[in-house]
């Protein structure tokens, strides 16, 4: 039974959700290949080449692989996929998009934020937010899996697999288009795999002061800046800050909530977090239920005392 794992990268490495998807394909099979595709992804090739446990390398060089396009991305993955028994990828905004059109192609069912594998075709996947875990054992003939990163660890490295070019199908009677894109650079660790996560919530009331309170504690801490979904949807934020159900899903080893009142829908995204701080005044907050740590107070006064704590430790 051969695996095939979609890579995650940034066209010089590889992510480390591929890494952890590569550990949740093994459990699977030993016989896992990766595919790196996109524009120049030599780098991102080699990295996956020396993850222990794969076979093989599989490269795919274009235009529309380089911009993600899902109908690219799934006209090459359902011309590979009669070696392959499981099709993996990571669960991210990126997978989200592909997966379900690679599995409409292949008329079988998705297996959706696989968290434990526990058999060839059996999974266990969260829903109802998290709330509840189901067991998912798939009679299809092929899987096509997305996997809850956060769950797994990376695999090792150490590995020397072969890399191999894949024929890339051409573009003819393709609908979609790359048209432009604007790309938001910061000097701050990704958000979905920092090990620092500082978020603001809608208290924070406005744009400027999640910006005044948030962004230099972040810096401080080295951390990523995440939000929960009312404070992006009250403008407070941008979307790809959205930690949730319907944002990002994190695991980092701290997680600072700030003026969060802990709504089902921000727990699904970060509750696996290794150590939750929560600074909320009010003492009900259902944030308070998770939170390792718990401060009743307003955010207004204990994140300047807290900045200044850490300047006086050399942060």
């Amino acid at each position: 039974m051969a695996v095939l794992v979609i890579a995650d990268h940034d066209g010089a490495m590889v992510r480390e959700t591929t890494g952890k998807t590569v550990t949740a394909a093994l459990a699977i099979s030993p016989d896992v290949d990766v595919l790196v595709m996109g524009k120049g992804v030599a780098g991102a090739a080699a990295s996956a080449a020396a993850i222990s446990g794969v076979r093989k390398v599989l490269t795919a060089e274009s235009d529309s692989l380089a911009q993600g396009l899902a109908e690219a991305v799934t006209d090459l993955v359902v011309g590979l996929a009669g070696g392959y028994e499981a099709i993996l990828t990571p669960a991210t905004s990126t997978g989200k998009n592909f997966a379900p059109r690679i599995a409409a192609k292949l008329d079988v069912s998705q297996i959706t934020d696989v968290i434990s594998v526990e058999g060839p075709k059996t999974f266990v996947r969260p829903i109802y937010a998290g709330n509840a875990l189901e067991t998912v054992k798939s009679s299809d003939a092929k899987l096509v899996v997305t996997v809850r990163a956060t769950a797994f660890k990376a695999a090792a490295g150490g590995g020397s697999a072969s890399v191999e070019a894949a024929s890339v199908p051409g573009s003819a009677g393709r609908a979609a288009a790359f048209i432009s894109e604007e790309v938001v650079k910061s000097d701050r660790p990704e958000l979905a795999g920092a090990k620092i996560v500082v978020s603001g919530g809608r208290a924070l009331g406005s744009a400027e002061e999640f910006q005044r309170v948030i962004e230099p504690l972040a810096d401080k801490l080295g951390a990523a800046v995440g939000a929960s979904r009312a404070a992006v949807d009250a403008g407070y934020a941008p979307n790809d800050y959205q930690v949730g159900q319907t944002g990002k899903v994190v695991a980092p080893d701290l997680y600072v909530a700030i003026g969060i009142s802990g709504a089902i829908q921000h727990l699904a995204g970060m509750k696996d977090s290794q150590v939750i701080v929560a600074i909320n005044k009010d003492a009900d907050a259902p944030i308070f239920q998770v939170a390792d740590y718990c401060l009743v107070a307003d955010y207004k006064t204990a994140v300047p005392e807290l900045m200044e704590e850490l300047t006086k430790i050399g942060k």
